[in-house]
Formats: C-alpha cells, structure tokens, sequence
C-alpha cells in the first residue's frame, strides 16, 4: 500500500512541475457570472510565473450599491498547445446590504487565441463566513480577456 501511494504521489508531482507554459504578464476583460454570484465583474490577472498567476475580479450588483471583491491564485495546466485547464484558492470581501466576507476556490478551462484574446469558463465555489453571504454559493462564469 506504501508503494502505490508513493507512486501516485510521484505522478501527481511530476505532472505538476512538467506542464509550465508561457501565459502572457498581464490580461484583463470581463467575466460574466451566473448561480448565485455577482453577475458581470472587470477581470485582471496577472502572471507570477510560468504556470502561476494572481486573478482579481470586482463586481457590482444590480442596484450598483452591492459590490464584491475577489482575489485568487491560481495554477496553470497545458492541455493542448493552446487550451489551458487551472485551479485556485482564494477569497474577497462583498457588500450585500453589509460587509462579508468569503472563500473561494476555482476550477476551469481556457483557451488561447492566435490574437491577443483569451476565452475561459470556470466555476467558482464560495464559502461565506460573516455578513449576509452565509454558507456555499456556487457560482459559473464564462470570461474573455485581452493579452497585454
């Protein structure tokens, strides 16, 4: 039993450190949300390696008095040439009538453009801990975004 969980670990490892890619130093768009999220929020990331980066999001609600912030780091797989899979951990701050805040993980798919655009649909599970976002929300997204 050791050496099968030594085994998967070494693979798990390995396929980690063995598909960096160049991802482009700063990218920013839009990322359209449904489920329970915000909705509509201004997307910026920002690469920190070759298969790092650091995404940050704000959002506005419908009335334009409820905002949310969201920070995440995430990790950068190659699929293909020019489709991309990652995954992140994070958090942020929203304003739902009064101030919370909350976890969030992120999980999804991307695609890289010849042009400078990029296209992506993740989810986006979110903890809430105080204020008025108690509990899980889940929450899908489709982004596009310029390369710069």
């Amino acid at each position: 039993m050791k050496k099968i969980l030594l085994a998967l670990n070494l693979i798990f490892a390995v396929s980690l450190t063995s598909n960096a890619q160049d991802i482009s130093d700063h990218a920013i768009g839009i990322r359209i949300g449904g489920g329970n999220g915000t909705g509509e929020e201004i997307s910026y990331q920002k690469s920190l390696n070759n298969n790092n980066r650091l995404e940050v999001d704000l959002g506005f609600g419908s009335e334009y008095n409820d905002f949310k912030a969201t920070g995440l780091y995430q990790w950068l797989w190659s699929i293909e040439e020019q489709f991309n899979w990652y995954a992140g951990i994070g958090g942020g701050i929203a304003s739902v009538n009064k101030i919370g805040i909350y976890g969030a993980g992120v999980i999804g798919i991307e695609y890289n453009f010849n042009a400078p655009i990029i296209v992506a649909l993740d989810y986006r599970p979110e903890v809430g801990f105080t204020g008025n976002i108690n509990g899980l929300v889940s929450n899908m997204g489709i982004a596009v975004r310029y390369q710069f």
